[in-house]
């Protein structure tokens, strides 16, 4: 029952819930009068019946009285028969009696009108009209009158004590209708009452009825099309036979709807070409691009973006939040900056933009530089948006380290020879006498290969500056076997003091190659030194050179000329072979026995990378190393200008020789 009940309110307040505020006040308004017209009939009604009572209550004790009066003495004289008689004639001659009874002092009623003898003695509702309350006895002088409602109408009870000589004989008990008058004219104000009542209701639905077809629809019609408007829908019509104010404006609005859709339809060109425009420029910007609202969901995101951040599809990113999306190295540091600018209150470091570095993991770890700023209103008081620039700085990053160790460890090798040779010069200038002539020659030779060391190391840093810069280079035909010839010279008194033997295997009728001989003269001189300096004596350095051949089944010419340094010296380990040409790496670094700059195979990569090749090795610790690189043969109509793009670190080699 209780949940039918609750059923039954969410019913009717969902049906209050539709309608309008007028129908709303109206149906108030009709509510109240309805009920003060039925409290006004309810106590016009309510005063008639009151006063037709007290008439009624009064006639019928008055009657009473009057027929009390002339039957006392025939009761007295228990004449029975003069009683019916004259009782008879009196109930005859009035139309507002209902019915006479008679009862003695036991309460037995003897005789009654309209009833015959046998009724008045077998009857039990008859009998139970002369049913006195217990305290009757107690007040004999005055008559008792009370009412009750019958199925024809409401009968007033007058009881009159019948006293003769102060003796109680009985009980005189009369029915009394009500005055058809006063009956009437209260079922007439009913009647009228309920009348007004439906009339009202009527009046109210009617009024409901028209306001519904006439106003409301319109105005419901309206409303649809301002919401279509209002949501770029130009093209809304209202067609609705309608006239006077109301219908005026019904045409004022479809004639604005026509002049909008004109509008849109003249100007969606211009503005799609200034979108195109708009998203043309932010997607071939370097820097990544993405514009949030307020609640931090993206609104605009360029490919650069999405490739440092990883969001492979735009149309999965536009319109969700950012923070859910975002790598979690970058959601940690702007979770906090994000929220206090979209607040509108942001602290004063970050009111003109904040900006922040942050290095994201992964295979190929990247630092991003990540700049904040606050998209305004017109008025630039309200926050609009919030715009994050996302720059990759991952080349800068490594540029600063590259430059910084490459001072770091110019600066080291630079100090360690000029130390050793202005310790020996003090030592001279201020000892030079108490030295004998072997010390002071020693002391001066320890200078001068110290002087000759630092040579060398600026003579390789200026070399790798040149190579990794823009500088063209004259590249023609080389014989090899000339630079390989003039290594050999070079190196071999150096060879024989150490006891070292220098191979040559070049294979006979070499062609030549397409090459710089000065450069490819300074990659044999650096192999060939390395090689000298890592064997020892009664060990073998050699170097061969001879054309690769093609596959058997390709019926490919000849393209390619392989040379091979190869030395039986110490070695070096799988550890360091990856790293061994990097600047300034030396295996003595490790094993801390033999002196160098650290550059020779930088600058041979360098080289060989400048022929469009590369430099390889096979090292075995205790057997020996071999590096090959191939060169390509000379063709007459391949260019004799080759340049190859500056490397990364370009920018701070030369940097860090110009400053």
């Amino acid at each position: 029952m209780i949940a039918l009940l609750n059923q039954l309110r969410d019913i009717i307040a969902r049906w209050w819930s539709e309608f309008t505020l007028q129908t709303r006040l109206m149906a108030a308004a009709t509510l109240v009068v309805s009920l003060l017209m039925s409290g006004l009939t309810f106590w016009a009604v309510n005063t008639i019946q009151q006063d037709a009572r007290l008439n009624d209550t009064r006639f019928g004790r008055d009657l009473g009285l009057l027929l009390a009066a002339n039957v006392i003495p025939l009761v007295s004289e228990n004449n029975r028969t003069e009683l019916a008689r004259f009782s008879h004639s009196f109930y005859s001659s009035t139309s507002s009696v209902r019915y006479m009874l008679y009862a003695d002092e036991e309460g037995n009623i003897f005789f009654g009108i309209p009833f015959s003898e046998s009724e008045v003695q077998n009857s039990l509702t008859i009998r139970r009209r002369m049913q006195l309350p217990d305290n009757y006895a107690e007040n004999l002088e005055e008559p008792m009158v009370r009412q009750h409602i019958m199925p024809d109408g409401e009968v007033t009870d007058v009881f009159i004590p019948l006293n003769h000589d102060g003796k109680y004989l009985g009980v005189l008990a009369l029915g009394i209708n009500p005055n058809p008058t006063v009956v009437t004219s209260s079922h007439l104000t009913r009647d009228v009452t309920i009348a007004v009542f439906i009339s009202i209701w009527v009046m109210v639905i009617l009024g409901a009825v028209f306001n519904a077809l006439i106003i409301t629809k319109p105005i419901k019609e309206l409303l649809v099309g301002v919401k279509n408007i209002a949501a770029g829908n130009f093209k809304q019509q209202i067609d609705l036979p309608v006239r006077g104010e109301l219908g005026e404006l019904i045409l004022n609005f479809n004639e604005m709807a026509e002049r909008l859709e004109r509008y849109e339809e003249q100007n969606i060109e211009e503005l799609t070409a200034e979108k195109a425009k708009l998203e043309t420029l932010v997607s071939t910007i370097a820097d990544g691009a993405v514009l949030l609202d307020t609640n931090f969901h993206v609104v605009l995101v360029n490919p650069t973006a999405q490739r440092i951040f990883g969001w492979e599809n735009s149309e999965q990113i536009v319109g969700k939040n950012v923070l859910y999306h975002l790598p979690d190295a970058v959601k940690v540091e702007l979770t906090r900056p994000l929220y206090q600018l979209a607040s509108g209150n942001p602290p004063s470091e970050l009111r003109e933009g904040a900006e922040f570095r942050i290095t994201l993991p992964g295979s190929v770890s990247r630092t991003v530089r990540l700049l904040l700023n606050t998209v305004l209103d017109q008025y630039r008081e309200t926050v609009k948006g919030i715009a994050i620039t996302v720059q990759d700085i991952t080349r800068e990053v490594e540029l600063n380290e590259a430059k910084s160790q490459f001072i770091s460890n110019v600066s080291h090798e630079l100090r360690t020879p000029l130390f050793n040779i202005k310790s020996f010069i003090e030592t001279l200038h201020e000892y030079g006498d108490d030295l004998s002539e072997v010390e002071r020659r020693e002391f001066l030779e320890t200078a001068n290969r110290e002087t000759d060391r630092l040579t060398r190391l600026v003579n390789d840093v200026l070399d790798l500056s040149r190579l990794e810069s823009n500088k063209r280079y004259h590249f023609e035909a080389v014989e090899l076997t000339q630079p390989i010839e003039q290594t050999l010279r070079t190196h071999q008194l150096n060879a024989k003091d150490k006891g070292i033997e220098l191979l040559q295997e070049i294979e006979p009728d070499l062609p030549p190659v397409l090459g710089n001989y000065d450069l490819l003269l300074q990659v044999f001189s650096n192999l060939v030194g390395n090689g000298l300096k890592f064997t020892k004596a009664g060990g073998q350095v050699a170097i061969r050179a001879y054309v690769l051949e093609p596959e058997p089944e390709s019926h490919l010419p000849r393209t390619h000329v392989r040379v091979e340094v190869s030395d039986t010296g110490i070695g070096i380990d799988p550890e360091d072979q990856e790293a061994i040409f990097d600047r300034f790496f030396r295996v003595e670094n490790r094993v801390h026995t033999l002196e160098g700059t650290g550059l020779g195979l930088s600058i041979v990569r360098n080289i060989i990378a400048k022929h469009h090749s590369a430099v390889h090795l096979v090292s075995e610790v205790g057997v020996g190393t071999t590096f090959w690189f191939d060169l390509t043969i000379f063709r007459e109509n391949i260019p004799v200008i080759a340049e190859l793009p500056p490397t990364e670190e370009t920018d701070w080699v030369e940097g860090a020789i110009g400053g």
